[in-house]
């Protein structure tokens, strides 16, 4: 039975809005467990015994799973429909959520995220879809700029609410509290959701090379993208055993996508050159979203030395100027050029990561408070038309082929944005270290002064000189290096300023969009 859409027009309103909602929040379910740890892993390795370089799986794990899951989504929506799809997402990221907080060991723990990784990612581009198909008009004007807003909300709320849940209860809790929504959107979706008809036959069909060589290049990549970081990238062997890996699998991938009868991930939306703008975009929306929510909680936790809560409370701002920015995006959607709009998006979003690159150690919440709003309301002018411009005028399987592709590109560009940052931050980190160690040393006597002012602060705190002289060299050394973290923020911040910038260069070649 050929894969046919039901007419938008055969459901009421209240039941479209009411199957998109449910997606919606199991989409939120999906992405806001890819952080929910985040704040959690010291607890979590206590609680399991597992080494540093083991407890970082947790996160690895669920990523490279979610990956892969992502572009095969659309695959299986045609073969199972999407209410079973979805139904089956729903229901087995509850079990696995379950067989997390039940672990019993580093290695269950791994196994049961990437499984919850795996079903769980088929929701994220699933409800992009049915929204284009379920919508249209100033209804699908909506459609972005709420989906936008999850996807962006659930990742940044993810740290504070599980560390809260951790503080409150304990860290098994923070995949307890899944199941009963996630049952809940896993009965609503199978009793609300008909938009669509199953295609069994294609799961006789599947190239299983196909899968395999996805599978191989996507989790290889995340895999390098995580570890590169914290080891030097492919002068450590396995990562440079994963990263030949991962390339000869694009290649396999590549060949079986152009070759093969039944490939489980078709290309041909790359054929639209406004597709391939939008998916840059995407790829640069997502570098910049994930790397801005991730280095701010770390410079709170490490510069001023904030715990959960206070990072949350700080960071909060950022979601709620998210918020207020969902109608905005969608009225201008309805208006104006989706071209002008993401040059304001991203022209934004630059200057608010260069406001960010003026950092001092004693930066807080008002100090954050309008580099965030700035960068934040960015979010969703940048999103809104890029959505738009990737999946308008798709329609069927295409569609969902699309929407598969278009996230992938937004979590690739996350992957590869943390990747970098936490590079440059190392390196720019040393070189300020350098740098004021050598300022310290010409500046005369200047250093050696303060050292000496320090000593005799600390000997009214213990009467021995030498011990008053280790305090007052060590808590000169955390001031240096404070201020060369701080100043290795800044040029973090203000390189991801300049590839937003550099993005711009790439509007005038996208070509007008026929909005539905």
């Amino acid at each position: 039975m050929a894969n046919t859409m039901i007419a938008p027009e055969a459901l009421p309103d209240a039941r479209k809005y009411l199957i998109f909602g449910v997606m919606a929040f199991g989409q939120f379910l999906a992405l806001i467990d890819i952080q929910i740890v985040a704040s959690s892993l010291n607890e979590v390795r206590a609680g399991l015994s597992a080494s540093a370089d083991e407890i970082s799986w947790v996160q690895t794990a669920y990523l490279m799973a979610e990956l892969v899951m992502i572009p095969f989504a659309a695959f299986l929506a045609q073969a199972m429909s999407t209410r079973w799809l979805f139904a089956l997402s729903a229901g087995l990221f509850t079990v696995a959520s379950a067989l997390c907080g039940l672990a019993w060991s580093i290695e269950s723990m791994i196994a049961f995220r990437a499984l919850q990784g795996f079903v769980g990612g088929a929701m994220v581009p699933t409800v992009f879809a049915t929204g284009f198909v379920l919508f249209t008009g100033k209804q699908r004007a909506m459609i972005p700029a709420i989906l936008g807003m999850v996807s962006v909300l659930a990742p940044t709320m993810g740290p504070t609410l599980g560390g809260w849940i951790t503080d409150a209860f304990s860290w098994r809790w923070i995949f307890y509290v899944n199941i009963v929504p996630g049952t809940l959107v896993a009965v609503l979706a199978f009793l609300l959701i008909r938009v669509d008809q199953a295609d069994p036959s294609m799961l006789r069909r599947i190239d299983w090379m196909h899968l395999a060589a996805m599978a191989v290049f996507l989790g290889g990549l995340e895999y390098v993208l995580e570890e590169g970081p914290r080891n030097d990238w492919f002068e450590d062997e396995a990562i440079a055993i994963g990263g030949w890996l991962s390339f000869v699998a694009l290649l396999l991938f590549l060949e079986r996508s152009f070759r093969s009868s039944r490939p489980i991930v078709s290309l041909t939306p790359f054929r639209r050159p406004t597709f391939v703008f939008a998916c840059v975009f995407n790829l640069v929306i997502g570098f910049g979203i994930y790397s801005a929510t991730y280095l701010v909680p770390v410079f709170l936790g490490t510069v001023r030395g904030y715990n959960a809560s206070e990072i949350g409370t700080t960071v909060f701002v950022a979601g709620l100027i998210q918020m207020l920015g969902v109608p905005v995006a969608a009225a201008l959607s309805q208006r104006i050029d989706p071209r002008i709009m993401i040059t304001c998006g991203l022209g934004l979003f630059a200057a608010g990561l260069w406001m960010f690159s003026f950092m001092t150690p004693e930066w807080g919440f008002h100090a954050l408070l309008w580099p965030q709003a700035v960068r934040s309301f960015a979010i969703m002018l940048c999103i809104v038309p890029s959505v738009t411009m990737a999946l308008a005028g798709f329609e069927g399987p295409e569609l969902r082929y699309a929407s598969g592709l278009f996230n992938l590109m937004r979590n690739l560009g996350g992957a590869i944005g943390i990747a970098l940052v936490n590079t440059w931050l190392q390196d720019n980190g040393r070189l300020h270290m350098l740098r004021l160690g050598e300022a310290l040393g010409s500046a005369g006597r200047s250093g050696g002064e303060l050292i000496e002012a320090l000593a005799r602060h600390a000997s009214t705190i213990t009467p021995d000189p030498a011990r008053a002289l280790m305090m007052a060299q060590a808590l000169a050394g955390r001031i240096v290096q404070r201020e060369a973290l701080t100043l290795a923020f800044n040029d973090v911040f203000r390189l991801m300023a300049l590839l937003f910038l550099a993005a711009l260069v790439l509007v005038p070649f996208c070509r007008p969009v026929r909005q539905g």
